[in-house]
């Protein structure tokens, strides 16, 4: 009884980190959203300085200069709904195995990418773009499937296998 009592608090534990982080990953992206656009630009810039330094320093000059504000700011958006899908998949794992619920992480990871469009909205300088809901939802996508493929092989390696787990007679 007590292995299941610690069982139980795990999984527990597991889903109210889980759903913290979730939570966190979808504050983020809306609190970006929320940013007029000569912050978010400036954020941006930070960001495309940092990467281009580091691309010189690994010895690629001519990638460094390659790389533009538009690139980040896209690769950005599909970091932050990769994270998001990732966590949403391994959210429904924990609450079911069935496959069947793949729609439910996807549906909510596109509602999440729409109000993130509509959010612009408001804000000085901003808008929104269908381009970027594409792009946020082949995030959430991809997050799922690293999700699915992470789960497929921590069960393959921490799950017993059921075929050689038969007993053998004793030959003495």
């Amino acid at each position: 009884m007590g292995n299941i009592d610690r069982r139980y608090r795990v999984s527990s534990l597991l889903r109210v980190i889980l759903a913290a982080a979730l939570l966190g990953t979808v504050c983020f992206i809306f609190s970006n959203s929320m940013q007029t656009a000569s912050v978010s630009s400036d954020a941006s810039g930070l960001v495309l300085g940092l990467l281009q330094r580091v691309l010189r320093r690994m010895g690629y000059p001519g990638l460094a200069a390659r790389l533009t504000d538009h690139m980040v700011r896209k690769a950005a958006h599909f970091c932050e709904y990769a994270l998001e899908g990732f966590l949403l998949q391994l959210g429904v794992r924990l609450f079911s195995r069935k496959l069947r619920f793949l729609s439910w992480p996807a549906l909510l990871g596109l509602l999440t990418a729409l109000a993130d469009e509509t959010i612009q909205l408001f804000f000085d300088g901003r808008g929104s773009q269908v381009t970027d809901v594409w792009i946020d939802f082949a995030g959430v996508l991809t997050g799922m499937t690293a999700a699915l493929i992470l789960s497929g092989l921590l069960g393959a390696v921490f799950q017993p296998s059921k075929r050689g787990n038969h007993a053998h007679p004793d030959h003495s």
